[in-house]
């Protein structure tokens, strides 16, 4: 069920790791290294993957690996959203995973590429389209972001929020469904590009889309999926049985379980992003949900 776990989200972005509180990610590089070693003796079999960066820096990686954090993992993973957010080309595609391939040898996944219906749904068709040509036979692995909208209801985990404007509301519509599960123009072009692609959908704690997800990823051929278990909702009464039950509806999936979001009681700062104030924490955190569910 799980093939993977993954540390972190994001880690090079402020909008998932306070880098003001942790300026050279020195907290960070000690933190993944103790998760690292506490899920091996866990699991030696798991493949470990460090966080999809955003952007995507050979610069930090180069940091991650004087620091050490590279030795114990076995994948590098990066995120690109060419049409919606980054200041690049959907068709540098293959320069900017050729800048990480310059700096490690360990492979390179692609944990979430996307594109959002916030200017029209044919936009989403190109950008499917256009990445499927130019990432499948090159990546083992690519997690198309994401199978439904996320719910105007819930905020988007960014910095400045509304104040980003446009770049804000994008966030809003990169499902493949609408928030309510109506079927977008690219859904069912999709299936065209499975099993090669699989899927990254977030669930939040008591996800009512959780059933309806694994029906539409059965038909439309995913076999392998990117989501997270979040540290933070550790701290929510009962919180191990919605884990069990969003990860017995995954069993049908080969699974890479993202680990993130301090605590607001463990952090430096009260936030999802602080770096904890005792990073054994994270490991320990890490290692419980590896035996739970992987060993």
């Amino acid at each position: 069920m799980i093939e993977a776990v993954m540390f972190w989200n994001e880690p090079n972005n402020k909008s998932h790791w306070d880098f003001e509180i942790d300026p050279d990610w020195e907290r960070f590089a000690s933190m993944v290294k103790l998760a690292s070693a506490a899920v091996r003796a866990e699991a030696p079999q798991l493949t470990q993957v460090l966080g999809g960066i955003s952007p995507i820096d050979p610069a930090f990686i180069l940091n991650m690996d004087a620091k050490g954090v590279l030795s114990g993992l076995d994948v590098i993973a990066v995120h690109g959203f060419p049409l919606d957010w980054n200041h690049w080309s959907i068709d540098e595609w293959p320069d900017k995973l050729q800048e990480i391939r310059d700096v490690t040898s360990l492979p390179i996944w692609i944990s979430e590429v996307g594109a959002s219906t916030f200017g029209a749904e044919e936009i989403q068709e190109f950008g499917l389209k256009r990445s499927a040509e130019l990432l499948i036979d090159h990546v083992p692995r690519i997690h198309w972001y994401s199978l439904y909208d996320l719910p105007k209801a819930w905020p988007a985990t960014t910095r400045h929020r509304e104040a980003e404007g446009s770049a804000y509301y994008r966030h809003f519509h990169m499902g493949l469904l609408d928030e309510d599960g109506k079927p977008k123009r690219a859904l069912f072009q999709f299936a065209d590009y499975t099993p090669a692609f699989g899927l990254c959908q977030w669930f939040h704690f008591e996800d009512p889309r959780l059933d309806d997800a694994v029906a539409w990823m059965r038909r439309l051929g995913v076999t392998y999926l990117r989501t997270g278990l979040s540290w933070s909702d550790s701290g929510r009464p009962h919180y191990e049985a919605w884990f069990d039950r969003l990860m017995t509806a995954l069993e049908p999936f080969d699974v890479t379980v993202t680990f993130c979001f301090t605590p607001e009681a463990k952090g430096i700062n009260p936030h999802h992003t602080s770096a904890p104030r005792d990073l054994a924490a994270y490991a320990d955190f890490c290692a419980q949900m590896v035996h739970r569910y992987a060993v």
